[in-house]
């Protein structure tokens, strides 16, 4: 599940994708008419293209810096071109105090203006790339939500006692409910792997502020479900007894 990447270990993108992969052949054997098994492959098609993103974020977009670097070569010349046409030392014998500040004024704020324009060309690069993976992190965000649905009304307890009129329909046995939960739980923590994808390409704090969330959901989500798992393992042995 590891591999070594410009000295560091990160997850191997292949390797989650392949058991993804596996997870929604289980998943389509045991629940072939299930929309669990419709979202496990909307999953596993999102696992490949987010192993393509990840791959290129730490990748340089080598267009878009030889833009920003001729821009700010540009910007420079410019305004070296433009203060060296000055005759700073006719401007200091003649000009008073209160003309010579009014005439560094401009050059001033053209310094600061060029200085604002630069650091933003030159960060382009990092927002875009930011921008992007924030997008990818939601879809997936809203993938941890759609599972979650699946299994919500998949009570263990309705085991229990007679249904009434609003009770879900029972279409599981004690092994087959157990069976969807844990692929459930599966998806989750594979949903996690997929976002953690993009952290191991990226030093960025905000991308990964982001994937530390969907890791947390992710777990929150998941924590709830082993609890479902034990109930129905609790229940087999009172009824073994």
């Amino acid at each position: 599940m590891a591999r070594r990447s410009n000295g560091a270990l990160k997850l191997d993108d292949d390797k989650v994708v392949e058991t993804l992969d596996h997870l929604r052949a289980r998943v389509a054997e045991r629940f072939p008419a299930s929309g669990l098994a419709e979202v496990c492959g909307q999953l596993t098609a999102t696992a490949r293209v987010t192993a393509q993103r990840a791959r290129r974020l730490s990748r340089p977009y080598l267009g878009l810096r030889a833009l920003v670097a001729a821009i700010v070569v540009g910007a420079v010349g410019l305004e070296t071109a433009l203060i060296a046409r000055l005759d700073w030392l006719a401007s200091l014998r003649g000009a008073s105090t209160l003309s010579l500040a009014q005439g560094l004024e401009p050059a001033v704020n053209l310094v600061l203006l060029s200085g604002a324009a630069i650091w933003f060309f030159v960060s382009l690069e990092a927002r875009w790339k930011r921008s992007r993976v924030q997008k990818a992190l939601h879809e997936l965000r809203s993938f941890a939500h759609v599972i979650d649905m699946h299994q919500l009304t998949k009570d263990p307890t309705l085991v229990l006692g007679p249904r009434t009129a609003s009770s879900p329909v029972r279409e599981m046995n004690r092994f087959e409910l157990a069976r969807y939960l844990d692929y459930c739980a599966e998806m989750l923590a594979l949903t996690a792997k997929l976002a953690a994808l993009y952290a191991g390409e990226s030093s960025d704090p905000v991308v990964i502020a982001a994937v530390n969330d969907i890791e947390t959901l992710t777990s929150d989500l998941g924590r709830k479900i082993w609890q479902k798992i034990m109930i129905l393992g609790q229940l087999d042995e009172t009824r073994a007894s």
